[in-house]
């Protein structure tokens, strides 16, 4: 597939690499510079896009709309769509339930979307979840087809790629800032350089090691209280301390597990729905 004219809402950093993927595939992509500032137009240049004068004629001009901007702006920008008819990949890093909010409100087919990885280029990949409606999922598969932002196709759920953003950002995001608020603890104690070795020790990767989440839930008995010590340590020095909290919560949503070992994971997952 090529030779779609596709629309941009509006031309951020992780936007613009997207239409530039796109562009290198044969594809021609409009932006509206009405309004928008100097460093945008600045990236809808670099990218190669085309601007249209106004939102309504980008509109009219597009099979395809794209809308990746940041999460608060989701509706407003949503709200740009008017009588558009064509399909609107919704790509913000927005809650499952806001996409299905959004789907409901507009009059173009939605393909619910989540980016995940750095802004696409010669040297980076990205991968752009999908799921809607099966003709316009495909359509857009096939427009990434090929390209460094490479398209997964989820099926006919609105919500599920949101959903695969949700839940990589709920670590991937959290985990830097519980990181920052370790370092801070331990920079104010001197002893960074003892937290950096037992760091390089344990190594591993948490999110992908679903079957030490069993063995967590079997010690979270232990593991609860030690984060609420970890709390009060962080607000004596002044530091965040809800990270820590939150912790304990999701702990002790297994404390009836105590050193149950024989947990299995999905029940260990069932254990974090509130009844």
């Amino acid at each position: 597939m090529t030779g779609t004219t596709v629309g941009l809402l509006h031309p951020g950093r992780m936007g613009s690499a997207i239409a530039a993927q796109l562009i290198a595939g044969g594809h021609r992509v409009l932006w509206c510079p009405a309004g928008r500032s100097a460093g945008t137009a600045r990236r809808a240049e670099e990218a190669g896009l085309t601007a249209a004068e106004t939102i309504p004629e980008l509109l009219e001009r597009s099979a395809v709309v794209f809308s990746i901007c940041p999460p608060a702006a989701a509706e407003e920008v949503a709200g740009c769509l008017g009588d558009y008819r064509g399909i609107c990949v919704e790509a913000n890093a927005i809650s499952p339930h806001r996409t299905v909010a959004i789907a409901g409100r507009v009059r173009a087919t939605v393909v619910d979307g989540s980016i995940i990885g750095p802004p696409p280029d010669e040297r980076s990949t990205a991968r752009v979840y999908l799921s809607g409606p099966d003709e316009a999922v495909e359509l857009v598969r096939g427009l990434l087809a090929g390209s460094r932002a490479e398209p997964v196709p989820l099926g006919g759920r609105i919500g599920a790629a949101s959903a695969v953003k949700m839940a990589y950002g709920s670590f991937q995001k959290a985990s830097r800032a519980l990181a920052a608020v370790s370092h801070a603890i331990a920079d104010d104690y001197g002893v960074g350089d003892h937290l950096l070795k037992e760091a390089n020790a344990f190594g591993g990767n948490a999110l992908a090691d679903t079957d030490g989440l069993p063995s967590a839930a079997a010690r979270a008995w232990r593991w609860a209280p030690e984060m609420l010590e970890v709390a009060e340590t962080a607000r004596a020095l002044g530091l965040p301390d809800a990270l820590a909290t939150g912790a304990a919560e999701v702990m002790s949503r297994w404390a009836d597990d105590k050193d149950d070992f024989g947990l299995d994971l999905p029940a260990t997952l069932r254990r974090l729905h509130r009844e």
